[in-house]
């Protein structure tokens, strides 16, 4: 029965498509088709179902597999969500049926024949489902696995801006994790660079709590203990506040409101100074 099923996805490819592609344009996300053109949607599709056929089929070969795999990244990085991928294949599987119903193939002789069919049509979905569904999981981690570490690569970066003098800019919420990232970088960074001093600008962090503070202190002195001296920059009014508030001590960092102020400081540190050139 499968087969059957595949044989008239095959000798029907061109009609099914298009009904297939207008029913499913009628579900999808605006801001999937604002992001993908018709031919590409086409091409999309059209794909989606020889993967299809091949796999009811049994015509899976060495590049099954490889093909498969490039459906789904090509489906995560168009931003299909999963619902879409499955909500096409239930769309497109009672549009077979339909259209084979349609046409009277299904032999009505046998006893309960549209229940026994329809047994097998739900089963056929089901390995599609099973087939279709895996392969995306597997390359949206992929995909998420990716785009985890290079957010992490660019959630605490250290760049050296001068010889010996380093700064780390962080942006946003700083969490536990995030902190001992940021602790990691630091360490690693400093030691690389050979740097003497390394500013740590919070002007991004929107709130400094004691917990955030308290790490900010430990990177402050595990900086220390191989040699370079950390300093605290953009400290805005109402962080400074809040720090006086929590009872937080920063005696042991250097802190300015600016990195300006910072980069004075720290050029004065290595023994430089910023000067005027005369015309």
């Amino acid at each position: 029965m499968y087969r059957d099923f595949a044989n008239f996805i095959h000798t029907n490819k061109d009609v099914l498509l298009s009904k297939w592609m207008e029913q499913m344009k009628e579900q999808a996300d605006p801001a999937i088709l604002l992001v993908t053109s018709d031919i590409l949607y086409e091409d999309t599709s059209r794909e989606f179902l020889d993967l299809i056929v091949a796999n009811v089929l049994g015509t899976k070969d060495g590049s099954f597999s490889e093909k498969l795999d490039d459906f789904a990244q090509k489906v995560v990085h168009l931003g299909w969500s999963v619902h879409f991928v499955t909500s096409g294949l239930r769309t497109f599987g009672l549009l077979v049926y339909s259209e084979m119903k349609r046409q009277g193939l299904f032999s009505t002789a046998k006893k309960n024949a549209d229940e026994d069919i329809y047994y097998h049509f739900e089963n056929w979905l089901s390995s599609m489902y099973n087939v279709v569904v895996n392969a995306y999981a597997d390359s949206w981690e992929k995909t998420v696995s990716i785009q985890k570490t290079a957010l992490q690569e660019l959630s605490a970066p250290l760049l050296p801006i001068f010889d010996g003098i380093s700064v780390m800019p962080l942006i946003g919420t700083i969490d536990t994790e995030r902190a001992k990232l940021i602790m990691e970088n630091l360490l690693i960074g400093v030691v690389k660079n050979r740097s003497d001093v390394v500013l740590i600008d919070i002007t991004g962090v929107p709130i400094v709590d004691t917990m955030v503070a308290h790490h900010i202190i430990q990177a402050s002195d595990a900086v220390r203990l191989v040699g370079c001296q950390a300093m605290l920059v953009g400290i805005r009014p109402e962080i400074a506040q809040t720090i006086v508030n929590l009872g937080i001590e920063l005696d042991q960092v250097i802190t300015t409101s600016t990195m300006k102020k910072g980069m004075e400081k720290a050029l004065a540190m290595t023994n430089r100074e910023i000067v005027e050139k005369e015309e």
